[in-house]
C-alpha cells in the first residue's frame, strides 16, 4: 500500500500571501505546502482521497493524478473541502458517481454548502454519492476503521485504512489525544499526524503532541503533516527520531 501526500500546509500555505515564509528558508523546496490531501493506493491500483483541499487542483496536475475510486473527509472546514469542484473532471467517463463518506456531521454540512456535488443541478450530473461512516468497513479492497478527534471545539474523523497486509492512518486537525485515536492507530505501519508548530495551539497538535501519539500507537513510521511557516524542514528533520519524516508536498511512501 502507498500513500502520496499531496498537500502538507496549515490552512494559508507555505508560503501566506504576501510571499510570507516565515522561518522556512525559502530555497528549500520541501517548504512550498499547500493545502492538506493524501492519497492511499493499494498494491492493484485503487486509490482513495481524503479530503478535497484548497489546492486540489494544482496537486492532481503535479502529481499525474486523473483518477481516484472514492473520496473521504475528515471534516467541512474550508482547507479540506473547498477544492470539491476539482472533483468534477474524476467523474467523466463514470457510470457513476463516485462514492464519498464523513462522520454524519460533516455529511450534513457538506450537503448544506454544496448541494450540487451530491444531487447534480441542472442537467450536470451528480458528482458524489455520499453516504456517512456508520457502518462502513470496507471500500475498494480496503478496510476501513475511523474515529472522531476533538478539534478544538469541533471535531476531525481519524482514518486507518487496512490492504495488502499493511495500515496507513491519518490524524489531521486534533487538539488532544484520546483513548479512542490510540485503540484506532496502535500497531500501524505509517502515521500521518497534524503537527502545526512546536508552541500548544487550542485546536491543532504541536510538535510534542505529535510525536507522543507516534510513540504511544508505537507505530512503523510517523509522517508530520498541516505544517505551518515556523516549521522549517531542515530544522525539524534534525529534531525529530530517525522513524519520524517531515512531511512535504508529493512525498511518496509504501506502508
Amino acid at each position: 500500500m502507498k500513500l502520496l501526500m499531496l498537500g502538507s500546509g496549515t490552512s494559508t500555505g507555505v508560503p501566506r500571501i504576501g510571499n510570507d515564509w516565515g522561518l522556512c528558508d525559502p530555497a528549500e523546496p520541501r517548504n512550498r505546502r499547500s493545502r492538506v490531501s493524501i492519497i492511499v493506493e493499494s498494491n492493484d491500483g485503487q486509490r482513495l482521497l481524503v479530503d478535497t483541499s484548497t489546492d486540489l487542483r494544482a496537486q492532481l496536475l503535479v502529481n499525474g493524478i486523473d483518477r481516484i475510486d472514492a473520496v473521504f473527509w475528515t471534516h467541512d472546514h474550508a482547507d479540506h473541502c473547498h477544492g470539491i469542484d476539482d472533483l468534477r473532471p474524476m467523474r467523466y467517463g463514470r457510470a457513476g458517481p463516485i462514492p464519498g463518506y464523513a462522520a454524519s456531521e460533516t455529511v450534513r454540512r457538506l450537503r448544506q454548502r454544496f448541494g450540487y456535488v451530491f444531487a447534480g443541478q441542472f442537467g450536470y450530473h451528480t458528482l458524489v454519492e455520499l453516504d456517512t461512516l456508520d457502518r462502513l468497513r470496507m471500500c475498494m479492497g480496503f478496510g476501513i476503521a475511523s474515529c472522531q478527534m476533538p478539534h478544538g471545539p469541533a471535531q476531525s474523523t481519524a482514518f486507518r485504512f487496512d490492504c495488502d497486509g499493511k495500515t496507513i492512518g491519518y490524524a489531521t486537525d486534533f487538539s488532544e489525544i484520546t483513548r479512542e485515536m490510540v485503540d484506532l492507530f496502535r500497531g500501524t505501519d505509517l502515521l500521518v499526524v497534524d503537527c502545526l508548530r512546536r508552541e500548544p495551539h487550542p485546536t491543532h497538535a504541536h510538535l510534542a503532541m505529535a510525536l507522543e501519539l507516534i510513540e504511544v500507537c508505537r507505530v512503523g513510521k510517523g509522517v508530520l503533516t498541516h505544517l505551518d511557516k515556523s516549521m522549517d524542514f531542515a530544522t525539524v528533520s534534525a529534531e525529530v527520531p530517525p522513524h519520524v519524516l517531515v512531511g512535504y508536498d508529493g512525498l511518496g511512501l509504501a506502508a
